[in-house]
């Protein structure tokens, strides 16, 4: 059987010879529509030669920030995709607290992002795939619910996981075989 969110699903018709495959839309989740919003931004990172990892923070059923990577492009090691979306959610809020919110991403944290996400409060991360050299949000490390700390975090990975992997993998597929110039340049 198929899995939903990759390709659509099966459901019998009346007689049991029919098969109807729906649009995968309309058996997304929630999660899965507001992670194909973080894979939007995702793509743009990709189209700027910035290795593809996209974020949005969801409030009540509205984005209030969002981010790709962008450390190439502004030389800054700080200026990843969750950063960006905390900077500016936090902005939207008036507050340095994301509470009530949930965080979409690509790929799974660094360490770095999971402390701001940490300090930001925010109370729930869903996350694409695992990061098996720098993923601190359950991979090589915690950080997000580590007991002693003063806030955890509800983790929900694995969501749209392939296509996050196969954006990633192409990116550096093409980096390797040099098809990719400088970033924000032309090859």
């Amino acid at each position: 059987m198929k899995n939903s969110s990759d390709e659509g699903e099966y459901r019998g018709g009346g007689t049991g010879t029919q098969a109807i495959l729906e649009d995968r839309a309309s058996f997304m989740t929630i999660d899965e529509r507001w992670m194909e919003s973080a894979l939007r931004e995702a793509e743009q990172a990709f189209q700027r030669k910035e290795v593809p990892i996209g974020a949005v923070i969801v409030k009540e059923g509205r984005i209030i920030g969002k981010g790709y990577n962008q450390t190439e492009t502004l030389q800054d090691p700080t200026a990843h995709a969750e950063i960006i979306a905390i900077t500016a959610a936090a902005s939207w809020l008036g507050s340095r607290r994301l509470e009530e919110c949930t965080l979409y991403v690509t790929l799974e944290p660094c360490a770095m992002c999971a402390g701001a996400i940490v300090q930001a409060r925010i109370p729930r991360l869903v996350f694409g795939a695992p990061d098996p050299k720098a993923g601190a949000c359950g991979t090589l490390y915690n950080l997000v619910q580590d007991q002693r700390l003063n806030h955890r975090v509800i983790l929900l990975p694995g969501i749209l996981e392939a296509r996050s992997s196969a954006m990633l993998s192409e990116f550096f597929s093409k980096v390797r075989n040099g098809e990719l110039g400088k970033p924000g340049g032309s090859r």
